[in-house]
């Protein structure tokens, strides 16, 4: 079944709000088993919502529509859908009763403005007068067309609660089964990911897509069940292909996070983790603690950002700091023990670096960082250099330092 996405707003088209209702639709009802066949973003005008509604109608088995059924002047959606399909608008005695209602609660003034949301084209069927939130179905052609409100909010419920419902019962034989994976890739160029997976050879049937979310890159594999192939089997043999080629370069799936797998490993082994930060400025901290739950094994963290502080609270020697630099392969293991020690922890995880764009030199030039690892057994240090701005340089430190622990902890206690 095609589905076409229609989003309405002057807002939209000129920039100052982000479109995110039509990517919530696309993705909800692709997994749901239809094919997007295109998603136009249009102004609030009258003549182009209806030229765009009538070739939609004329391509696809079914469209959404988003936006434009307010009750201000700029919100006329209604009005050009009644003008382009030749429906009358007339009111919707349901709707217009709990205006009514709601207003007589609150206030003694006259119904105004709020009438125009129960004015709908001839033959709408509310999708849900009793939630106070815009929103319609009509029958043309013997398509289904869905008006949902532009509030991102109301639309995702609309769209779960009313619309995936009525599309599952209007034709079964049109939806597809997708079998679909996001794999969340660390610490491999693009390129590289694309050649590795070139060796594989996959099936025609096997969608690959690429896209850098930087500092990851995010691969995405889809395989839609059709009568010429075994979906399910064909899904898991390319998982496992992917797999392969790409190792541990691989940190999660879908909706992972690096934070979430770190703080997965650190909860199944029992074991407690702090940081202590320089260059990252606490970002590592407010990655882990972005996790409900982190307080479970995560202790806190230190952000010496000062000498001073350094020495204060994570025991570097001053002296060290002197001979070789804060930005240094030995104050970085002395941070690392330091916070581990200090703390508790059976973990102690430090950055110190240099993010630019001015503080480098020849030896140490901008994006040069040091991260350490601290435990009861062994401290190591790795050094990086990285390219980038200053906040890209910060956010790949963050991200190189939890890559860190993570594989640690898989080849300690997997």
């Amino acid at each position: 079944m095609k589905i076409e996405i229609i989003a309405i707003g002057d807002e939209l088209t000129s920039g100052r709000i982000l479109n995110t209702t039509s990517s919530f639709a696309a993705r909800n009802l692709y997994e749901a088993g239809y094919e997007i066949y295109a998603m136009n973003t249009i102004g609030d005008t009258p003549a182009l919502i209806g030229e765009a509604l009538k070739q939609a109608l004329g391509r696809v088995d079914a469209v959404l529509v988003t936006g434009g059924l307010g009750t201000t002047d700029d919100d006329l959606t209604n009005e050009a859908v009644s003008k382009a399909l030749n429906r009358p608008t007339m009111p919707n005695l349901e709707i217009l009763a709990n205006i009514r209602t709601h207003l007589d609660e609150i206030t003694a003034s006259p119904v105004g403005r709020l009438e125009k949301l129960a004015w709908l084209p001839s033959g709408a069927e509310a999708l849900s007068p009793q939630s106070r939130m815009a929103g319609y179905q009509l029958i043309h052609d013997d398509k289904p067309i869905f008006f949902l409100p532009g509030i991102p909010s109301q639309m995702q419920q609309l769209l779960v609660e009313q619309v995936l419902p009525k599309l599952s019962t209007w034709d079964k034989d049109y939806r597809l089964t997708t079998y679909q994976r996001t794999f969340r890739i660390f610490n491999l160029p693009e390129t590289e990911v694309n050649r590795r997976i070139a060796t594989l050879d996959l099936s025609a049937d096997v969608r690959i897509g690429y896209y850098p979310v930087f500092p990851e890159v995010h691969l995405s594999l889809t395989v839609r069940d059709k009568k010429t192939n075994n979906a399910k089997r064909l899904f898991n043999s390319s998982c496992n292909a992917i797999n392969t080629v790409l190792g541990d370069s691989i940190y999660g799936c879908d909706r992972d996070s690096m934070e979430r797998v770190v703080g997965r490993l650190l909860t199944e082994n029992n074991l407690k983790l702090a940081v202590a930060e320089s260059c990252t400025g606490g970002l590592i901290c407010r990655k882990i603690t972005n996790t409900p739950g982190s307080s479970a094994y995560f202790l806190g963290g230190v952000v010496s950002y000062a000498n001073a502080l350094k020495t204060i609270y994570l025991d570097v020697s001053p002296d060290l700091l002197q001979s070789h630099g804060a930005v240094s392969r030995e104050v970085a293991e002395e941070m690392a023990v330091g916070v581990r020690s200090k703390s508790g922890a059976d973990i102690g995880l430090a950055v110190t670096g240099i993010a630019g764009p001015d503080g480098g030199s020849e030896e140490k030039p901008v994006g040069t960082v040091y991260i350490a690892i601290a435990t009861s057994e062994e401290n190591w240090v790795t050094r990086f250099h990285f390219n980038g701005n200053r906040n890209e340089i910060r956010e790949i430190s963050a991200q190189s330092g939890l890559d860190l622990i993570r594989k640690y902890l898989l080849q300690k206690f997997q």
